[in-house]
């Protein structure tokens, strides 16, 4: 067994030196090296070294995956042989400087776009269920007709439930920008339901004929914005940094007078009178050639996005669909796109079955069927980077199948109700009539991704790496480290109170893959985090975002606070313990601060995972949907 300063040694070669290296950091799981030339990296032998679980590239970023504990170590080595060190703040500054410009563009569109998904899903299967619902068919069962049923309380309830969202989407946009860029965001929320307030002519009325615009200064037209993406992204934009500058300028006296003032009546007039018409001219033209697009004959724009879908992912520009989707259903109630990315993601979930049903390596085919469920519930970053990309055929034969699918998408006129959800899941907004197609569709397209990569896209003996696409995300897999040391079976207790989420959900692949051993994330409703076993302190990052535990009777509970929160550099994180700290179940670990976290733009849900999950025959879910602190959370037999 190499020692770490091998390790270390190997590391530093294999990226091409000490002299190739600008700087380097670690988090809870993965050595970050910030490089100055790729080209220099032998990509093969870092992934040959001992210990490494995986690697990927980052805009400049290169990140080796070591897991809990060791990653310390590699580290130390790595600064003792002379790499110079830095903070994860100024990393990510500098990783941010070497992005294209156009990937952060798109990158923020995610960040203000993420957080409203969860609305915009639900607001879809609503619609879905509506389209279910309201048909003679099925009224006819409870003794009512369609056109009675448009009537009643009951069809004004549902419109309640599906037009909400979307005629105060500019007051969520405007929120959440806010956020994101450092202001106010009730500030925000406030700037967008001025956007669309009911005084203002409504945007559908207007459009329909059945009102007029106000007109100001004799030649701006003013409407109100229902519904509309690009002008309230850009009112939160300005909106938050005009707030900050007036912090700067404003005594702390009159702070709290005049910023919220000014701002306001600044950023109202903007709106209505500048971003508003300006912006929402971009949003229809950008609309006219979506439509364009989705409307070319023979099922092309299918066979198109359906083909390209799965490398946009890849470079993590994808947000940007968001937008597009959100413009389809505010004009028309339906959405297309969806459809057609799901046959994209549909394909990558049968070229990766195809794999694990194929390979005869136990490690492979272990890693592969949970990917493949992982995909099939619209989660497809596992699969692309744990398995396909990997092995580079199975990606194409999936780019192939997906192309495919998407074609026969447009050729069934597939459209959702709505955005957000895909696959398995998303078979909710194709409830009103489309149902067959739809499963016809995503079954026809695993079928063929599955005999196609099954065919002619994998081979045990052939498989290596392949080097042709290099992930631009931080999402790849690793298989989790397990403990020589002997186990019995015990009970984890939960470390905080808060909502449960299965870790498959989560946004990271690395613990939605289940790869880094099996547990649970839970959404905290405290800021406070209690050791779950009794045991001692193995790792207590100085940033106060990661602890690991190993308990008295073998179990290795790795505790993270938030996604991606390592970029924070211990802002709003308090540590109670340290490195050789004996705990008892109950004690406290460490604090957080919510809404630091969010206004970093990241999320504060909380991982809870057995890191040496292989040591253990059954890792079971002992809470339901809810757990108080201390409450009984896993059970490891």
């Amino acid at each position: 067994m190499a020692s770490y300063t091998e390790i270390a040694k190997q590391v530093i070669a294999a990226v091409g030196g000490v002299d190739n290296v600008q700087s380097v950091a670690h988090c809870a799981t993965r050595l970050r090296i910030m490089v100055k030339d790729q080209t220099r990296i032998d990509k093969t032998a870092v992934e040959t070294i001992e210990k490494v679980q995986g690697a990927f590239l980052n805009a400049g970023q290169y990140q080796i995956i070591f897991g809990t504990g060791t990653v310390n170590k590699v580290y130390e080595q790595a600064v003792l042989l002379g790499l110079p060190e830095a903070t994860q703040a100024q990393q990510k500054a500098a990783a941010n400087k070497q992005s294209h410009p156009l990937q952060r563009a798109i990158r923020t569109f995610g960040d203000v776009f993420v957080p409203l998904l969860p609305a915009i899903v639900a607001t879809g299967l609503f619609m879905g269920l509506r389209g279910a619902i309201t048909n003679d068919t099925v009224l006819g069962l409870f003794g009512t007709t369609a056109k009675a049923f448009s009537t009643s309380n009951a069809y004004t309830y549902s419109l309640i439930l599906t037009d909400t969202a979307f005629a105060y989407f500019p007051a969520l946009i405007s929120w959440s920008a806010f956020r994101v860029f450092g202001g106010n965001p009730v500030i925000g929320l406030i700037l967008g339901l001025m956007m669309v307030n009911p005084t203002l002519p409504n945007a559908w009325a207007v459009a329909a004929g059945d009102a007029k615009p106000l007109t100001f200064f004799g030649f701006i037209s003013v409407v109100g914005y229902q519904s509309s993406v690009l002008p309230a992204f850009f009112v939160g934009l300005l909106g938050a940094k005009v707030e900050k500058k007036l912090h700067q300028l404003i005594p702390d006296v009159l702070d709290l007078l005049l910023v919220p003032f000014l701002t306001l009546t600044v950023m109202s007039m903007l709106a209505l009178f500048v971003i508003g018409p300006i912006f929402h001219s971009i949003e229809m033209s950008v609309l006219i050639g979506t439509k364009y697009l989705l409307n070319l004959p023979f099922g092309l724009s299918g066979l198109i996005i359906g083909g390209l879908h799965q490398l946009i992912v890849v470079s993590g520009v994808h947000h940007i669909f968001n937008l597009l989707e959100a413009q389809l259903l505010a004009a028309d109630g339906k959405d297309p796109f969806n459809a057609i990315i799901t046959a994209a993601m549909t394909a990558q979930a049968g070229a990766t079955l195809a794999v694990a049903v194929k390979t005869k390596d136990k490690k492979l085919k272990a890693l592969a069927f949970p990917a493949a469920l992982s995909a099939g519930l619209g989660i497809t970053e596992p699969a692309l980077f744990g398995i396909n990309l990997r092995y580079g055929k199975p990606f194409l034969m999936g780019l192939l199948a997906g192309a495919a699918g998407g074609w026969l998408a447009s050729l069934l006129h597939l459209a959702g109700a709505g955005f957000g959800i895909t696959i398995i899941p998303g078979t909710l907004l194709y409830l009103n009539g489309q149902i067959v197609t739809y499963s016809l569709m995503v079954l026809s397209t695993t079928v063929l991704a599955f005999i196609l990569t099954y065919c002619f896209g994998y081979q045990d003996e052939t498989a290596t790496v392949s080097a042709f696409v290099q992930p631009q995300r931080q999402t790849e897999p690793v298989v989790p480290a397990t403990s020589e040391a002997p186990v019995t079976p015990e009970m984890i207790y939960s470390p905080l109170a808060g909502d449960l989420i299965p870790l498959e959900n989560l946004e990271d692949p690395v613990f939605s893959s289940g790869a880094m051993g099996q547990g649970i994330a839970i959404k905290p409703s405290i800021e406070a985090v209690y050791a779950p076993v009794a045991g001692q302190v193995l790792v207590a990052f100085e940033t106060g975002h990661a602890f690991a535990i190993s308990s008295e009777a073998g179990a290795e509970i790795l505790i993270h606070i938030g996604i991606d929160t390592v970029t924070m550099a211990g802002s709003g994180f308090e540590l109670a313990v340290k490195v050789g700290d004996q705990v008892k179940v109950g004690d406290l670990i460490g604090r957080f601060d919510a809404k630091k976290i969010a206004a970093a733009g990241l999320d504060d849900v909380v991982m809870v995972v057995v890191t040496n999950t292989s040591a253990y025959q059954v890792v079971t879910v002992e809470a339901s949907s809810q757990v108080t602190t201390g409450q009984s959370l896993l059970s490891l037999v």
